[in-house]
């Protein structure tokens, strides 16, 4: 298995600096990972940075509660492909689904995928599983998966719980064969990577690429 091309080497902290960035894209380039993932801010440079390279460009929108207004995530997206994004990671409305407002779930990401699919980009809806009973993550299969997303993300990273096996296998079960799943949230080891590829993930957004990737090389 080829981790690295799974991998989205991510930066996504608050205090996130342009050295970050530039680090995180030069190791990208050497490792062939299969995205970065930016803050919103950074986007252009890392287009810059990756010109010529194989390597995507991944931002997040809503991030990282999801409570934004529909309006200003749509504002957001736009900007997102603008600056260059080739894949947006969108923070549902988590309060939303807590109230049980599937409506407006609903309207929110069928304000967003048109805008997506017109600039012919990649979307991952983050859930955020380690907040959600095993009934609202059906549902939320439910509904992105008729909405034909491209990605459902397990996790921002930022809850209290981040990605799981369990979450990945449950998603699997639940969803069309195209639609992907990405892993994420206190991924920190290849044996947990290998774990949450084996239950069904496709992608992997860590900060700790590099140490997986030496992981693997270790075992193989």
């Amino acid at each position: 298995m080829n981790i690295a091309s799974y991998i989205d080497h991510t930066v996504l902290k608050p205090t996130t600096l342009v050295a970050d960035v530039e680090k995180l894209c030069a190791e990208a380039i050497q490792y062939q990972f299969a995205a970065v993932c930016v803050p919103p801010l950074f986007v252009k440079k890392a287009v810059g940075l990756l010109a010529g390279s194989a390597v995507k460009i991944a931002t997040v929108i809503g991030f990282p509660f999801g409570y934004s207004a529909i309006e200003a995530k749509v504002a957001e997206t736009v900007l997102a492909i603008v600056d260059g994004a080739d894949e947006l990671d969108l923070v549902i409305n988590i309060s939303a689904l807590k109230n049980n407002d599937w409506q407006f779930l609903a309207g929110e990401i069928n304000a967003i995928l048109p805008i997506v699919r017109k600039a012919r980009k990649v979307i991952k809806i983050i859930i955020e599983s380690g907040v959600l009973t095993d009934e609202e993550i059906i549902k939320c299969c439910d509904l992105y998966g008729a909405a034909g997303v491209d990605f459902i993300k397990t996790s921002t990273g930022y809850a209290e719980k981040g990605a799981s096996v369990e979450a990945v296998q449950l998603l699997r079960k639940h969803l069309a064969e195209k639609i992907q799943i990405k892993a994420s949230g206190g991924i920190k080891t290849y044996t947990f990577a290998k774990q949450l590829i084996d239950a069904g993930a496709t992608r992997i957004g860590c900060s700790s690429s590099i140490q997986i990737v030496n992981e693997a090389a270790g075992q193989n």
